[in-house]
């Protein structure tokens, strides 16, 4: 009861103006973020089923994929999210002229905007420790996992109906594969040794056993076949040999498999301390550096430009008067996915060397801030200003004359279904 006699006193202390914007926010950014991640991994999981199924690794390394993912992912919904969620409480305040009523009474929108960038600014810190810890270490880890899956130490199977060559004196072929790979129907399999002797061998059926001996070989335990030994011109003037079986135990060395290589091959997997280290370093290659430099700016103009979006939600939020145009949205969501692709070409260009990343991440970042203040600054303190009031103006314009048309259509159509003749309607 303490506890919540505490928490209720700590509500009330809340103005109820804040407590008001913090509801309006919170339900549809945390949908937006469910929805935009969940879009994401849905996308990638058909990806990644297709690719095991290929590859022939267990189901079940999909899930540890998508899971190493998420870090990414969210680094991308997190800023759509909190983007929409502002863009969206704002609007309904102002299509319920809820938002008129809060500027008569004195509330002007830096007073509005305290709980939004309350938020914001628990997102920035969350969204930096994705991007300069967790996201380099779950990358790191995703390209393990693809790197087990395509060399086999994930356990990926022989494919049926296909010859799998293994440390290339062994050639394999299973025509049928039952019980989840413990019975395996129709099977060849071609053997050579150092001494040119070839060992052919078809049987019925046949199943792998483990050995406790050697966890690098397999016994292929064969049922119902025949041998044919090829002695490849020695003893016997190369008359090969046939010999049937009921059962054979056939060992198989396991390829070997190497180890992956170390965390940081890739500029994109070093946490925050090894940008700094390497990429200021006088050791470092020029190539290194600008690579490194290239990450780190990167993530940082994607982390800061999380401080603008509540300004930019705003500006894009408040339609015309008597209108309900979700243009803003729309334009929301084109924007903040082309600044993000921008970003992507900035660095990859600096990374190449033909650009300072500085420059090339920064100046972007600078562009784009001024545009989106300018825009705040238009609905914010100009009496009537409008953002983006020329494409309301032609979107308008433009529906209007779609509707239009379909009008034009629909009174062709009852024309003709009046008259049962065809009709020539002037456009």
């Amino acid at each position: 009861m303490e506890r919540l006699a505490g928490a209720e006193q700590v509500l009330n202390f809340i103005p109820a103006i804040d407590r008001y914007i913090f509801r309006l926010v919170i339900i549809p950014m945390l949908g937006v973020f469910v929805l935009a991640a969940s879009l994401l991994i849905l996308d990638k999981m058909l990806r990644l089923f297709d690719f095991v199924a290929t590859e022939g690794g267990p189901i079940g390394v999909v899930f540890k994929m998508l899971a190493s993912l998420i870090p990414e992912y969210a680094s991308l919904a997190i800023p759509l999210g909190l983007l929409l969620g502002i863009l969206l409480a704002f609007r309904k305040l102002a299509t319920t002229s809820e938002l008129d009523v809060l500027r008569a009474v004195g509330l002007g929108y830096g007073r509005l905007l305290r709980i939004p960038y309350a938020i914001t600014l628990i997102l920035v810190g969350l969204n930096a420790a994705l991007v300069f810890y967790v996201q380099p270490i779950s990358r790191y880890y995703y390209e393990q996992l693809d790197y087990d899956l395509r060399s086999g130490a994930l356990g990926a199977s022989i494919k049926v109906g296909e010859f799998t060559t293994l440390k290339d004196r062994m050639a394999l072929r299973i025509e049928e594969s039952r019980n989840e790979g413990r019975q395996l129907i129709g099977i060849f399999a071609r053997v050579a040794n150092d001494k040119g002797q070839v060992l052919s061998i078809t049987a019925r059926e046949g199943n792998f056993l483990a050995t406790s001996d050697n966890p690098n070989t397999i016994i292929l335990r064969l049922n119902d076949g025949t041998i044919v030994q090829d002695m490849g011109g020695g003893e016997d003037g190369g008359t090969p040999r046939v010999l049937s079986f009921t059962r054979h135990d056939l060992p198989i060395d396991l390829p070997a498999i190497e180890d992956f290589r170390q965390r940081g091959d890739a500029e994109r997997e070093y946490i925050l301390p090894e940008l700094l280290s390497i990429g200021w370093s006088p050791d470092s290659t020029e190539k290194v550096r600008d690579a490194s430099q290239a990450s780190f700016n990167f993530r940082m103009v994607e982390v800061v430009m999380m401080l603008l979006m509540p300004l930019l939600a705003v500006a894009l939020a408040i339609p015309p008067k008597r209108s309900t145009s979700a243009l803003g949205v729309f334009v929301s969501i084109v924007m903040v996915v082309a600044y993000h692709k921008i970003n992507q070409y900035g660095e990859d260009f600096a990374t190449l060397g033909r650009a300072d990343p500085a420059l090339a991440l920064w100046g972007p970042f600078a562009l784009f801030a001024i545009l989106i203040i300018w825009m705040f600054y238009r609905v914010a303190y100009v009496p009537g200003g409008q953002a983006i009031g020329a494409l309301e103006t032609g979107s308008a314009k433009l529906s209007k004359q779609i509707r239009k048309l379909f009008r034009r259509k629909r009174r062709r159509f009852e024309a003709e279904q009046d008259s049962g003749l065809p009709l020539q309607v002037a456009e």
